[in-house]
C-alpha cells in the first residue's frame, strides 16, 4: 500500500544534489559567456553633465558599451512600476541606464560587455562621467523636511499619502479611561541570499528566439519584461530559473536593469552574454527595507482592552518606487495582529530618500507593524501594572468570531477578512513552552546572582497566499513516472518535496515517481511568483486540483480495460486495482498508453495496451470533451488572502558590563493550516527566526548625510553566526484548516522572522527596565541606553 505522505516529516528529496556540490546556480551556466560589468554612481544625488566612453572603446577585448543614449524604444522608458496604486499619487521608477539624474549611490549609468569580468571591470573604471552635485535626502527626517528633494517634481517628498480607517479611533481615544502616545523608529536593514542577482541570456539567430535563465522569484515577470522593453512576442522568449541561492524578497523586482540589458547585449552581439553581482553591488544597488518612524496613540480600559488606536507613520521608499506601496501597506493592515481595537486609524507617508529603493524583504512590512502593535501591548501592561500576557489575551479574536472582517483593505485590494485561528489556544501553547508564568522566579535567581535575565513576547498574524492565481500541470508518462510543474520558482522552500508529497498523495503513487519542475516558462507560462508565503498555498492548492483531474480521467479509462466501475477502484503504489480484487488491475504506465489513441507497442507495457479492437463506429477515438494523453492542469484562484498566526517568546539576558545580549531560550508556536511536511515547516521558522535575530541586534545599513553606505561589506555589516542564533528552538504547532482552498493550508514561509524587533525590545527591555523605543539594538547602544537613564532597577512584584 502506498503510505499517506501529507503531514509526514519527509526528507527534502532535493537536498542530495546540494550537498554533493551539483547545484546549478545562474553562475554556473555558460562558462564561455560574454561577461558584463556595470559603472554604478558614486554619488547620492548628481546631474549627469558628460559621459565619455572613449577610453574603453580601444580597449582589447571589450566588445559593447552602452550608455542611456544607446538605448532606443521602450528599453530608453523607466523601468515598470509594477503595482500602481490610486494613492501612490507620485511613483517614480529608474531606467535600465540612467538618464540625465543620479538618485542612490549605485545606480546604473553605463553597461560594458567583454571577453570576461576582470576586462569588463577594468573597462568600467575607464569610463568619465562628469557631474553637478546635488544635495542629497537621506533618512526618514530629512525626506520629512523636505529642505531638499529627491525628484524635483514630487512635492514634500511624498510619493504616496494613504489613510484607513475603522470606527472613530479619535473620539474612542478622546473617551478612553486610558491613553498612551508612543513613539518607535525601525531602522533599515537588508537580505542578503548566498547568491546575488545574476542573469545569462543567449539569442537563437535561426528560430528567433531569446532564452534567459535568471536567478529571480517571478520568471513569468521577467519574460513579459524582456519581451516588452526588446520588442519581441511573448512566445519568443523563454526565462528558465535554475537554482536560487536563496531570494527573501529581493528578488521579485522584475526586471533589474540586468535583466534587460544582458538580453539586448545578446541579441545584438549574436553570443551569450552573463552578468554576475558582486557582493558590494548587492549592498548598494539591489533593494533594501524596514525604515520607518512610527507614532501610536491608544486608548483602552482598565483590563487593558484596546477602545481607539491611532497609528500615524513615515515610510523610507528609497530612491524610486518599482514595486508600489506593497510594504506600507502591509505594515498598516498587519499591524492589528491577532487583536480587535474597536476603533482604528492608520495614515502613512511613503517617502523618497536617496538611497537604495525599497521593496519586500522577508516578512515585507510585517516586523514594522507587529513592532508598532507589540510595543503598545507592553507599554498598556506596563501602564497598568498587568501581566503582559494578559493584555494580549483580553485583545484577542476568539474562535468562535471567524471570519473576522476588519473592514479595511489589505495589499491584494481585498478585504482583511481574517480566515480562522485559535490564538487563545496559541498562547497557553507558549506560555506551557517557555514557561511564562514561572518566569519571576528564574528572574529573582539570577538577580540574586547579579545576572540580568528578561523575558519577551510578541503575537502575529500573516497575510499569506496572495493571489491572482498559480496553476499546476500534472502528466503521468508510460513509464508510470509522473511530472508535475508550476510556474512560481524555487529558492530553497523544498518545493520539490512537499508538492510531490500532495501529489503522491492524490494519485497514490510512489514518492520517488514523481518529479517537480518549477520556474520554467516554457512548461508554465503563466504564473504569478514566488513571494508573500504563497507557494504551498497557491501553487500546492492547484496542483492538488490538477492532480485530481488526473486521477478521476486515470479511473475512467482503466475502469473501461478492467470493464469495472469507476467507483470500484483505488490507485496504490502506482496501480489502479478494483477493490477486493486485487488480481484484477492495472498500471498506470498502462493507462497512460491507453489514453492516446496512437499507442504503437514500444515496450511491454504499450504492447499489453495497444491492441486491434473494433469500438464503436459511431464515436470518435477522443471525446469532444477529452484530449489525448493522461495529463492535467488546473489553476488556483482564491477569493481572498489566508492568514496564518504565530506566537514567539524568547529570553535573554543582558551582561552588566558589555551589555551584550545572550539569548537563553527560544520558544514558537505556529499556525500554518494543515501541515504538508512538518520538517520543512519547522526548517522555514528555524531559518526566519535566525534572520529575524540578526534583523533585532545586528543588521542595518548605516548611512551617512552624504548617502554613501558606511558598512557595504560582510566586514562592517554585521550577521548573525550559529554562535549568535538560539542553539534549541522549541516549537509547538497548531493546525487551524484555511477554507479557503482545497487543501487547508496557510502560508510558513516569513513566520519566523515577523515577530523579532518586537520580540528582542520587549525581552531586554524587561532585562534592564529601561524603555527600547529603536530597533535593531545592538551591545553599544544599549549601554548608551544604560548611561542615559542612569537608572536604578526598581524591585517588582508583578507577574512578567
Amino acid at each position: 500500500m502506498t503510505t499517506k505522505l501529507f503531514g509526514e516529516k519527509v526528507a527534502r528529496v532535493e537536498d542530495d544534489r546540494f550537498l554533493r556540490g551539483n547545484g546549478r546556480y545562474t553562475d554556473d551556466l555558460m562558462p564561455d559567456a560574454l561577461h558584463a560589468a556595470v559603472l554604478r554612481s558614486p554619488h547620492a544625488h548628481a546631474r549627469i553633465a558628460d559621459i565619455d566612453v572613449d577610453a574603453v572603446l580601444d580597449v582589447e577585448g571589450v566588445l559593447a558599451v552602452y550608455t542611456y543614449d544607446d538605448l532606443t524604444g521602450p528599453l530608453a522608458e523607466p523601468l515598470p512600476l509594477l503595482i500602481p496604486h490610486p494613492t501612490l499619487t507620485h511613483g517614480r521608477t529608474q531606467y535600465a541606464l540612467a538618464k540625465e539624474e543620479v538618485n542612490y549611490v549605485g545606480e546604473a549609468i553605463a553597461f560594458v560587455v567583454a571577453v570576461d569580468r576582470y576586462v569588463a571591470e577594468d573597462a568600467v573604471s575607464r569610463i568619465q562621467v562628469e557631474y553637478e552635485f546635488l544635495p542629497p535626502v537621506v533618512g526618514v527626517e530629512a525626506a520629512r523636511a523636505a529642505e531638499n528633494l529627491v525628484h524635483d517634481e514630487v512635492p514634500g517628498n511624498v510619493a504616496a499619502h494613504m489613510e484607513q480607517s475603522a470606527g472613530n479611533a479619535e473620539q474612542a481615544i478622546a473617551d478612553a479611561p486610558h491613553t498612551l502616545s508612543i513613539d518607535l523608529e525601525v531602522e533599515r536593514s537588508a537580505s542578503m541570499p548566498l547568491e546575488g542577482r545574476g542573469t545569462v541570456a543567449r539569442w537563437d539567430t535561426d528560430t528567433q528566439r531569446m532564452q534567459v535563465w535568471t536567478s529571480t522569484q517571478t520568471s513569468t515577470g521577467v519574460r513579459a519584461a524582456v519581451a516588452n522593453k526588446l520588442e519581441l512576442d511573448l512566445g519568443q522568449v523563454d526565462v528558465m530559473t535554475p537554482d536560487v541561492g536563496g531570494g527573501f524578497g529581493v528578488k521579485i523586482v522584475h526586471p533589474w536593469p540586468e535583466e534587460v540589458l544582458v538580453p539586448l547585449a545578446a541579441r545584438a552581439l549574436g553570443r551569450p552574454v552573463k552578468f554576475t553581482e558582486d557582493r558590494r553591488e548587492h549592498f548598494i544597488s539591489s533593494a533594501h527595507e524596514r525604515g520607518q518612524l512610527q507614532h501610536i496613540d491608544v486608548g483602552f480600559d482598565d483590563d487593558g482592552r484596546l477602545l481607539g488606536l491611532s497609528v500615524r507613520f513615515w515610510h523610507d521608499n528609497g530612491a524610486y518606487t518599482p514595486y508600489g506601496l506593497i510594504v506600507p501597506i502591509i505594515t498598516s493592515t498587519q499591524l492589528l495582529g491577532p487583536y480587535k481595537p474597536q476603533n482604528y486609524s492608520v495614515v502613512f507617508d511613503s517617502l523618497y530618500t536617496n538611497t537604495v529603493i525599497v521593496t519586500p524583504y522577508r516578512g515585507a512590512g510585517r516586523p514594522q507593524g507587529v513592532y508598532a502593535m507589540e510595543r503598545t501591548m507592553d507599554a498598556i501592561a506596563a501602564y497598568l501594572g498587568k501581566d503582559r500576557a494578559e493584555v494580549r489575551a483580553a485583545n484577542f479574536i476568539q474562535p468562535d468570531e471567524f471570519p473576522y472582517d476588519h473592514g479595511l483593505l489589505f495589499q491584494d485590494g481585498r478585504p482583511l477578512v481574517y480566515d480562522s485561528g485559535d490564538y487563545p489556544a496559541s498562547l497557553e501553547k507558549l506560555r506551557d513552552l517557555i514557561g511564562w508564568d514561572d518566569f519571576e522566579k528564574v528572574r529573582d535567581e539570577a538577580r540574586a546572582e547579579g545576572r540580568n535575565v528578561g523575558i519577551g513576547m510578541a503575537c502575529y498574524v500573516e497575510g499569506t497566499g496572495v493571489g491572482p492565481y498559480e496553476g499546476g500541470h500534472v502528466h503521468i508518462e508510460t513509464s508510470g513516472k509522473v511530472k508535475v510543474s508550476t510556474g512560481l520558482t524555487t529558492q530553497g522552500q523544498g518545493h520539490q518535496t512537499a508538492f510531490a508529497q500532495i501529489v503522491a498523495d492524490e494519485l497514490g503513487v510512489p514518492l520517488e515517481d514523481v518529479e517537480v519542475v518549477t520556474g520554467d516558462t516554457r512548461r508554465s507560462p503563466y504564473s504569478v511568483g514566488t513571494f508573500a508565503s504563497r507557494a504551498a498555498v497557491m501553487s500546492g492548492s492547484a496542483i492538488a486540483l490538477a492532480a485530481r483531474n488526473v486521477r478521476a480521467k486515470a479511473l475512467r479509462i482503466a475502469a473501461d480495460a478492467l470493464e469495472a466501475n469507476v467507483d470500484d477502484l483505488e490507485i496504490t503504489d502506482g496501480v489502479v486495482r478494483v477493490k477486493g480484487a486485487p488480481s484484477t488491475e492495472i498500471a498506470l504506465g498502462t493507462v497512460a498508453v491507453l489514453s492516446n489513441p496512437l499507442r504503437y507497442a514500444f515496450d511491454e507495457a504499450s504492447k499489453a495496451a495497444t491492441q486491434f479492437v473494433v469500438g464503436d463506429p459511431d464515436k470518435p477515438p477522443v471525446d469532444e470533451d477529452d484530449e489525448p494523453g493522461l495529463e492535467g492542469k488546473d489553476f488556483y484562484s482564491p477569493p481572498r488572502s489566508t492568514f496564518a498566526s504565530g506566537m514567539h517568546a524568547v529570553v535573554v539576558e543582558t551582561d552588566p558590563e558589555t551589555a551584550e545580549i545572550k539569548i537563553l531560550r527560544y520558544a514558537v508556536v505556529h499556525d500554518c493550516g494543515k501541515l504538508i511536511n512538518p520538517m520543512i515547516v519547522e526548517g522555514q521558522i528555524h531559518g526566519g527566526v535566525a534572520q529575524g535575530v540578526g534583523g533585532a541586534l545586528y543588521e542595518r545599513m548605516a548611512y551617512d548625510e552624504h548617502g554613501q553606505l558606511q558598512n557595504a561589506s560582510f566586514m562592517d555589516f554585521l550577521m548573525p553566526y550559529v554562535t549568535e542564533v538560539p542553539k534549541t528552538i522549541e516549537i509547538d504547532h497548531l493546525e487551524t484548516p484555511s477554507p479557503l482552498n482545497p487543501l487547508g493550508l496557510k502560508g510558513a514561509g516569513e513566520a519566523g522572522v515577523i515577530p523579532s524587533a518586537a520580540l528582542f525590545a520587549s525581552a531586554i527591555e524587561d532585562a534592564e527596565g529601561i524603555p527600547i523605543t529603536s530597533m535593531p539594538i545592538s551591545p553599544s547602544e544599549l549601554y548608551e541606553l544604560r548611561l542615559r537613564h542612569a537608572r536604578v532597577r526598581p524591585e517588582r512584584s508583578e507577574r512578567p
